[in-house]
């Protein structure tokens, strides 16, 4: 089913606040004192580098997308794609009723809960100023009754990293000049474009791709190189 017929199963409960159980969609009731079920899951959505290194235990996953955002490259980074002197540009989500992202939900199960959320809370919330939301899921080549709630970080600009929209060719100027722990800001990029291309072949991300393709466009102008993306190397 198209991503642009589900606007009207769109979820954004409240803003989750960063613990262990309030991370927990609200019909888990195991006391944080208790031990989590084994039979236990959760469906954590992946949309930036998530989709090709989680980095943490996982059950399953499954491609697919969540109806009413889109991806932007609007968060700044200074710590896994960039420095506090050349902060780069990572992906996160606008509210769009008339759009969808698609990404990888990853079900964790018992045990592998409670470590993931605190992985992923300083992975993408303590470092990113990200907050959380359950939404619900679509996963790929299934009918609308596959649908789970999965829970998704967002970072608002509210944050201090934050830097907003800007043009695509600046944009992919910033990225090509970035790199931080994690790598360079344009291995970033393209892995995410590679994954829609590979992954979501009939799926359209304007943002991303026109990115992309600025990217490519200019590269040359920064590396001499006879392959510019030998940077990547």
């Amino acid at each position: 089913m198209s991503c642009c017929l589900l606007h009207q199963y769109h979820c954004t409960p409240d803003s989750l606040p960063l613990t262990p159980l309030a991370l927990m969609p609200s019909n888990f009731t195991t006391a944080m004192e208790e031990p989590i079920s084994p039979n236990t899951s959760l469906w954590i959505f992946g949309y930036g580098s998530l989709v090709w290194k989680p980095d943490f235990e996982f059950s399953s996953s499954k491609v697919g997308f969540i109806p009413g955002y889109s991806r932007k490259f609007w968060q700044g980074d200074s710590f896994h794609r960039g420095s506090p002197q050349m902060p780069g540009r990572v992906v996160t989500l606008q509210e769009d009723y008339e759009e969808c992202t698609w990404g990888v939900a990853y079900e964790v199960r018992g045990d592998q809960i409670e470590s993931t959320l605190q992985y992923l809370n300083v992975r993408e919330s303590v470092l990113g100023g990200y907050i959380t939301k359950l939404v619900k899921f679509y996963p790929q080549d299934e009918g609308e009754e596959a649908a789970v709630l999965a829970l998704v970080y967002i970072a608002t600009p509210k944050n201090p990293s934050y830097l907003g929209p800007a043009s695509e060719d600046d944009i992919a100027a910033q990225i090509i000049v970035s790199s931080g722990r994690a790598g360079h800001n344009i291995e970033y990029l393209l892995r995410l474009a590679d994954f829609m291309h590979n992954y979501c072949p009939d799926a359209e991300d304007k943002h991303l791709f026109s990115i992309e393709e600025a990217l490519v466009a200019i590269l040359p102008c920064f590396y001499s190189n006879d392959d510019p993306l030998a940077v990547l190397c």
